[in-house]
């Protein structure tokens, strides 16, 4: 059975792609040093093995590489997928140097890892698939949507732009060191595993769909709506929603593509639909059959009025096939994940 090892596995994205990874065979083992990932749903949900650490951990990475670790000893690593960055937009305005630390200097020493592995094999860099953002893409031109991977990059905050410095590093690193290298550039990421046992779980909480379901909930709750005067249909931001299970399985799917060719691919992942703030309210009224109170708010220094993607090249390409493709089926299964996690919460 091939190995992959998934840092940041204990994460939103990282966990679901730990799922599918299983359901296609392969043989997951989770490094994370724990900041926001959660220890209960990789060893008690997903079941697989944890490493506690960090992603640039030079001895530990060598350790894992080459067998000496007692989890990786006699396996076939086959993969890299790398989630294990901070994602908070606002927070990387104010400590910067937390997101270039982490994010770019963590993983470069990932990189420096792989390639001394590959020397001692004397054979090609494990492949990595990366996990980037549509945060790469900065403000883009009303006639730059829907985004294709072609589109200027120009980020607008740290986070963005260690996602792109890393773009670049990766690319190089692909020419000199001929490094197997898929990036995926995804949008907004919702929703939660069908099953219901694993969700979006984040402290402190951004994202809309979990903010909505949070403030529908709670009968004194209210939804903080930043800007209503946008140049949109109902004045409110536009984003492309796509379901974190078949972002998990486009992850894989650029993993067997990179094992077998040994190329470089860059991906958008998305609905290459765009729904606004108040459409994603009404949705989730729907799917709850609660009501929510709005408090309108100023807009966000930097969020762009339109955020849609093409995801055509990925399908394309990966045959990737989104199952979830309207906004109710996705705030469904968020829905779900939120009820068992508060059921769970309320019988510790």
């Amino acid at each position: 059975m091939s190995t992959v090892i998934v840092a940041g596995g204990a994460g939103y994205i990282g966990s679901h792609t730990v799922r599918e990874l299983q359901n296609e065979g392969f043989e997951p083992i989770v490094l994370d040093n724990l900041v926001y990932g959660h220890r209960n749903i990789v060893e008690d949900v997903l079941a697989v093995p944890l490493v506690i650490g960090q992603v640039g951990d030079k001895p530990l990475l060598k350790k894992l590489f080459s067998g000496e670790h007692p989890l990786t000893r006699g396996k076939d690593i086959k993969g890299i997928m790398h989630f294990a960055a901070y994602a908070y937009v606002g927070e990387s305005v104010v400590d910067p140097a937390k997101y270039y630390k982490n994010n770019l200097v963590e993983t470069i020493s990932l990189l420096e890892a792989l390639l001394e592995d590959s020397k001692k094999r004397n054979s090609q860099p494990i492949p990595i698939v990366f996990s980037s953002s549509c945060a790469t893409y900065g403000i883009p031109l009303e006639a730059e949507i829907p985004i294709i991977e072609r589109t200027p990059q120009n980020p607008i905050n740290p986070y963005g732009r260690s996602k792109l410095m890393m773009e670049k590093i990766l690319i190089d690193y692909h020419k000199a060191y001929e490094l197997p290298v898929s990036i995926l550039r995804y949008f907004n990421a919702a929703g939660a595993d069908i099953n219901g046992d694993i969700g979006e779980d984040h402290n402190p909480e951004t994202h809309l769909i979990p903010l909505v379901l949070e403030a529908l909930s709670d009968k004194e709750g209210f939804l903080k709506v930043n800007g209503i005067d946008y140049p949109t249909f109902d004045g409110t931001c536009i984003r492309d929603y796509v379901h974190v299970s078949d972002l998990a399985k486009a992850h894989v799917l650029a993993l067997n593509k990179i094992m077998n060719d040994k190329s470089l691919s860059i991906y958008n992942l998305g609905n290459g639909k765009g729904y606004s703030i108040m459409e994603v309210i009404d949705a989730s009224k729907k799917v709850t059959g609660k009501e929510i109170r709005i408090l309108q708010s100023k807009r966000r220094q930097g969020d762009p009025p339109v955020l849609i993607s093409s995801p055509e090249k990925a399908k394309k390409e990966l045959l990737w096939k989104p199952e979830f493709q309207d906004l109710e089926s996705i705030i469904r299964t968020a829905w779900n994940w939120y009820l068992f996690k508060k059921k769970f919460n309320s019988n510790k």
